[in-house]
């Protein structure tokens, strides 16, 4: 099953390319860099924790 690749920060509605760099919990929650340090890497859904997402490049 491969992740859902959410296009825009939950927090902050930037948007947020496969390549871009951008942060996840466990259930895919998204969130922008700022975001992710502004809440101290934890998702304000679930409470987990917001690791990288790994980027997805195009060929």
């Amino acid at each position: 099953m491969a992740l859902e690749m959410r296009e825009i920060c939950e927090r902050c509605e930037v948007s947020l390319k496969a390549a871009d760099a951008a942060f996840i919990c466990s259930y895919e929650c998204t969130f922008c860099p700022d975001c992710t340090a502004v809440m101290a890497a934890t998702c304000p859904n679930c409470g987990g924790e917001l690791l990288a997402r790994p980027r997805r490049v195009t060929a």
